[in-house]
Order: C-alpha cells, then structure tokens, then sequence
C-alpha cells in the first residue's frame, strides 16, 4: 500500500523560505513520477512541481526560480525547497505519485502538473506566507 506523507509546512513571512518534505512508503519512487501540488484557499489544485526518475524536472511558471524540486531515492523521500515565498505561495501542499509505467504509457499526452495524472496523494501539509 503506496502511504505518502508531507512535512515541513508552516508560517514565514514573505521573502522567506521552507522546506517540505514527502515520505514515501510502499513504493519505489525509483519508479514513479513526483510531484508537489498546492491548493489555495478557493482555487483549484494546481501543479508545482514534479520529478521523474531520470531527473527530468518541470516547473509551473510563477515558482521558476525560486522552488527546486529534489528526492532522495535511497530513502524514498521527495523535497521541495522553496525561497523568495510570497503571500500567494500560501495553501496546502501535497505530495503525489504516478507509476512511470503509467507515465510511459499516456506518453506526450500527460504534462506531469495536472492532478488527474497522479494517483497517490498525501494528506498535504500548509504553508502560510505572511507579509
């Protein structure tokens, strides 16, 4: 049973920076693509971030440059760093995964930032930026 589980959320002010973390446990994110979700209040789940095996690393445009995405596969846990936040990085973030196999198979057709692409998600963790 795929149990994915964020850490690391809480308050900073603006300009300042966390890191969540995503502990995976009945997988081998050796064979999946990650990924980090967030959720403002009133929005739709959007896509931040996600990483597959080879390294190959896609990030939405309003996070470029100041959020890298990394994991640590010996050890199944997925990072998301985050600087420079600003008030509108607020919301819940999730962890989630997607088993290549099934990446491969949608081929071009999956852009690894939408949600219906994943089907293991954590129970998400907040992440509050204040001005």
């Amino acid at each position: 049973q795929v149990k994915l589980v964020e850490s690391g959320g809480g308050s900073v002010e603006a300009g300042g920076s966390l890191r969540l973390s995503c502990a995976g446990s009945g997988l081998s994110m050796a064979e999946y693509r990650m990924a980090w979700f967030r959720q403002a209040p009133g929005k739709e789940r959007e896509g931040v971030a996600c990483v597959d095996s080879d390294s190959t690393i896609k990030y939405t445009e309003s996070v470029k440059g100041r959020f890298t995405i990394s994991q640590d596969k010996t050890r199944n846990i997925l990072y998301l760093q985050m600087t420079s936040l600003r008030q509108e990085d607020t919301g819940i973030y999730y962890c989630a995964a997607e088993p290549l196999r099934r990446v491969v198979r949608h081929g071009d057709t999956y852009t690894g930032l939408r949600q219906d692409e994943y089907v293991y998600w954590g129970q998400g963790t907040q992440v509050t930026v204040s001005s």
